[in-house]
C-alpha cells in the first residue's frame, strides 16, 4: 500500500514547489508539475477502488509516523484505506486531476498561476488527508486544511473586494461549524478516551441509551449530544440550513474553483464524515432524526431559491446544497451507502455542469447573468451536449423497468425510495421533501438551459460583450483580477420584473456582433471525460453501492433490511421522482420557450413570495441583523473604549505621557549655569550627610 503515500502527498509535494517557485519557475512548469502530481494520485487511486468492488477486502492501515504522546492521550498519523476512503479517493482525486487540467485554459490570462494552482494541490492534499484520517485528530487537521484552502482560493483575485469578503464570509461561517466539531472531538475523547476512529466505533454501540453526560448544566443522552455536536460540524462544511450562507457567496473565486469545492471536495467532506462515524449516529435515534429532518430542509430551501436565480454559477451552487440535503437525509434514515453513492454519481455530473458553467462564461466573455445568453447551443456545441448530460443526470432520467438511466436517476431516486421505505415520520416527511424538491430541481436545470442555449441572443445588452466588441476593434481588455465579475445588482435594478425574454428585438440579430467561440481543448477534454461519468456511473456501480453488504465490509453501518425494503415500494413511489421530472420540463419549456412572458406574470402574481425566494428566504438579512451588527458594535466597544480608551489610556500612551513630562521637568534643571549645578551639588552632599549622621 506504499502508492498510498503517493496518493497524498503528491499533490503536497507539487503545491510546495509551485508555490515556493511560484514566478521563478514560471507559469508552465507550475502547471505541469501540479497537473502531474494530480493524475499521478487519479491514476493510483482507481485500481485500490476497483479492487475494493470485489468485496470483502479489510481495511488497512499505513503508519507515516509518530505523533503525538501526552499522557493517556496518544495518536499517530496513520492512513486508513477501506471501501469508504477508496470511494473518496477517487472522487477527490479524479475531480481534482480534470479541474486542473480545465485550469489551464481557463486561467491561461491569469498573471498569477502559479499561486492558483500550488493552492489547488494544497487544496486537494488536505482533503486527502481528510478521508485518510484513522484519528480524529488527524481528520480534524485535513478538515481546517479544507477550511484554509478554500479561503486562499475564494479569495483569489484578492484586489477583488466581493472576492475578499466571500473568503472571509466562507472562513467565519465554517469555523462556527467548527466550533461544534471541536467540541465533538473533545467530548469524544472524554468519553471514549481515545481519538482512534475503529476503537471508538467499536465502542460506541455498546453506550446506546446507556449513559448520560452533562452538557450545559443538563444531563442528556450522551451518544446524543455528541453526534449533534459532530453533526454541526457537518453543517458547516457541507453547508447545511442555518449555516448555509457562505455557499453561494464561494462563487466569487474562479469557476474552476467552484467544481473543486461544489463537486467532490470540501461540501462532500461532512457527508463523509457523518457515514465514517455511522455506528455511533446509529446509537443516536435522536440524532439521525436531526440529520434528516435539516438534511430535508436544506434540500427544500435550496431547491426554491435556486429557482428564480439568474446567475449561473449561483444556480449550481444552490443545486449543490440541494443535493447535500438529499445525501444528509439518506445518511438520517440510515441509508450510509445510498448517501454516498449519490455523493459518487453527484461528483461526475456536478463537476460537469460547473466546469460547463465556465466554458459558457468563458465564451461570453465571463458574463454570467442567463439573461444575456440565449442561442448557444450553435455556437458552442460540445459544451451544450456535455452540460445537456450532467442536466439528464441531475434531473434524474431513466427508466426503472429498463433500468438503464443517467447518474442521478439511480443515486437520487435511491434515496426517495429508501426515505419512503424507512417507515418513519421523519422518513416520510423527508420523501415528501425528496419529490418536490425534484421538481424544483428539474425545473430550475431545465430553465438554465432553456434561458442559455435556446431562444434568441440577448448578448447586446451584456456591457461585458460590449466591452468584448470593443477590444475586439483595437483594444485587449486584462482582465486577471475582474474576470469574474457578477453584476446581480446592475442587472437586478435594471430587470427587476424578469424582463429576459425578448429585449435583444430592437437590436438586429441580438448578438452585437459579437460571435461566441468553443472553448480550447484543454478545456473541453474534462467536459467530455465528466460526461461519461454522468452518464455511466450510475449504470455500472449501482450494484456495487446499493444492494452489496460485502462492499462496505464494516466501513459504514450497513443495513441490509433497509436497502431490501427499499426494493419493496410500490411502483408509484419508484416512478416519482420521473413523473415530477418531467412535470418541472414542461413547465420550464411553457416558461422559457412556448411562453416567455409566462415567468413575469407567475413572478408579478405571488410578489412577497417570489421576493422572499429571490432574496434567500433573507437569512442573509436576517444573520446582518442578528449576528453581524451587534458583532460590529461589540468590536466598535472593545477598540474605542477598552483598547484605546483604556489599554492605551494608562498603558503605552500613559508610559509616553509620564516620560514627556517627566523630560520636561528635568529640562527645567538643566539650566546651564554653573552656580545652579554647584548648588544642587552642595545639597546633595549636605543630605548624604545628614543620612549617615541619622
Amino acid at each position: 500500500m506504499s502508492s498510498i503515500l503517493i496518493i497524498v502527498f503528491a499533490p503536497l509535494l507539487a503545491s510546495i514547489i509551485a508555490g515556493l517557485g511560484n514566478r521563478h519557475i514560471g507559469n508552465v512548469p507550475a502547471k505541469i508539475i501540479t497537473t502531474a502530481g494530480l493524475f499521478i494520485s487519479c491514476g493510483l487511486s482507481w485500481p485500490i477502488f476497483i479492487h475494493y468492488l470485489g468485496g470483502d477486502v479489510p481495511a488497512q492501515v499505513v503508519p507515516v509516523l509518530k505523533w503525538v504522546q501526552s499522557g493517556s492521550m496518544s495518536f499517530d498519523w496513520a492512513l486508513r484505506v477501506d471501501t469508504l476512503t477508496a470511494i473518496m479517493l477517487v472522487v477527490i482525486t479524479s475531480v481534482s486531476a480534470l479541474v486542473h487540467l480545465y485550469s489551464w485554459g481557463y486561467m491561461d490570462e491569469d498573471p498569477d498561476q502559479p499561486r492558483f494552482f500550488a493552492y489547488l494541490s494544497l487544496f486537494t492534499f488536505a482533503m486527502l488527508m481528510l478521508v485518510t484520517a484513522d484519528n480524529l485528530v488527524q481528520m480534524f487537521f485535513g478538515w481546517e486544511g479544507v477550511g484554509l484552502a478554500s479561503y486562499l482560493l475564494i479569495g483569489f483575485w484578492f484586489k477583488k473586494p466581493s472576492a475578499g469578503a466571500a473568503a472571509i464570509k466562507a472562513f467565519v461561517v465554517n469555523r462556527v461549524g467548527d466550533l461544534g466539531f471541536m467540541l465533538g472531538i473533545f467530548g469524544t475523547f472524554l468519553v471514549f478516551q481515545t481519538t482512534s476512529i475503529p476503537e471508538i466505533l467499536a465502542a460506541a454501540p455498546a453506550l446506546k441509551g446507556a449513559s448520560s453526560i452533562g452538557f450545559l448544566g443538563m444531563r442528556v443522552d450522551t451518544m446524543t449530544v455528541l453526534c449533534l455536536l459532530l453533526f454541526v460540524g457537518a453543517m458547516g462544511k457541507s453547508a447545511q440550513l442555518g449555516l448555509h450562507t457562505w455557499l453561494p457567496d464561494a462563487m466569487e473565486g474562479p469557476t474552476p474553483v467552484s467544481a473543486l469545492i461544489h463537486a467532490a471536495t470540501m461540501v462532500t467532506a461532512g457527508v463523509f464524515m457523518v457515514c465514517r462515524l455511522s455506528p455511533m449516529f446509529e446509537a443516536a435515534p435522536i440524532a439521525l432524526g436531526v440529520v434528516t429532518f435539516i438534511g430535508a430542509a436544506t434540500c427544500l430551501f435550496a431547491a426554491t431559491v435556486g429557482t428564480t436565480q439568474w446567475d449561473i454559477k449561483r444556480v449550481i451552487a444552490y443545486s449543490t446544497c440541494s443535493q447535500l440535503g438529499y445525501m444528509f437525509f439518506a445518511a438520517g434514515v440510515g441509508a450510509y451507502g445510498a448517501a454516498m453513492f449519490h455523493l459518487f454519481t453527484h461528483a461526475f455530473f456536478k463537476a460537469l455542469l460547473f466546469l460547463g458553467a465556465g466554458s459558457v462564461i468563458h465564451a461570453m466573455h465571463h458574463e454570467q447573468d442567463m439573461r444575456f445568453y440565449g442561442g448557444l447551443r450553435r455556437h458552442i456545441p460540445i459544451t451544450f451536449w456535455a452540460m445537456m448530460a450532467g442536466t439528464l443526470a441531475i434531473t434524474g432520467v431513466g427508466v426503472y423497468h429498463l433500468g438503464v438511466g443517467f447518474a442521478g436517476f439511480f443515486s437520487k431516486d435511491a434515496i426517495i425510495e429508501v426515505a419512503y421505505a424507512s417507515g418513519t415520520e421523519v422518513g416520510r416527511f423527508a420523501f415528501w421533501i425528496g419529490v418536490f424538491a425534484a421538481l424544483l430541481t428539474s425545473f430550475y436545470s431545465w430553465r438554465l438551459m432553456f434561458l442559455t442555449f435556446w431562444g434568441k441572443p440577448r448578448w447586446i445588452q451584456s456591457e461585458h460583450i460590449q466591452h468584448a466588441v470593443h477590444d475586439a476593434h483595437g483594444h485587449h481588455d486584462d482582465h486577471a483580477d475582474y474576470a469574474h465579475t457578477a453584476h446581480d445588482d446592475r442587472a437586478h435594478a435594471a430587470h427587476a420584473d424578469h424582463g429576459h425574454d425578448d429585449h435583444a428585438h430592437d437590436h438586429g440579430d441580438g448578438t452585437g456582433g459579437y460571435h461566441p467561440h468553443e472553448s480550447p481543448l484543454v478545456m473541453l477534454i474534462p467536459l467530455i471525460v465528466l460526461s461519461v461519468g454522468a452518464v455511466a456511473a450510475g449504470q455500472v456501480f449501482k450494484g456495487a453501492f446499493l444492494d452489496t453488504a460485502a462492499f462496505w465490509n464494516g466501513s459504514i453501518a450497513y443495513n441490509e433490511h433497509l436497502m431490501h425494503a427499499m426494493h419493496e415500494v410500490p411502483y408509484l413511489v419508484k416512478y416519482a421522482a420521473l413523473i415530477v421530472m418531467l412535470l418541472g420540463l414542461l413547465i420550464a419549456w411553457y416558461g422559457y420557450i412556448r411562453n416567455t412572458n409566462f415567468p413575469r406574470s407567475v413572478a408579478e402574481q405571488l410578489g412577497p413570495v417570489y421576493r422572499f425566494l429571490f432574496n434567500k428566504w433573507y437569512f442573509d438579512q436576517l444573520y446582518h441583523v442578528v449576528f453581524i451588527k451587534p458583532a460590529l458594535w461589540l468590536g466598535r466597544q472593545f477598540w474605542q473604549r477598552g483598547d484605546v480608551g483604556l489599554i492605551d489610556r494608562f498603558g503605552p500612551n500613559g508610559a509616553a505621557w509620564l516620560v514627556d513630562r517627566g523630560a520636561v521637568l528635568a529640562k527645567k534643571v538643566q539650566s546651564g549655569y554653573l552656580t545652579s549645578y554647584a548648588l544642587v551639588m552642595l545639597l546633595g552632599l549636605v543630605a548624604a550627610i545628614s543620612w549617615v549622621l541619622v
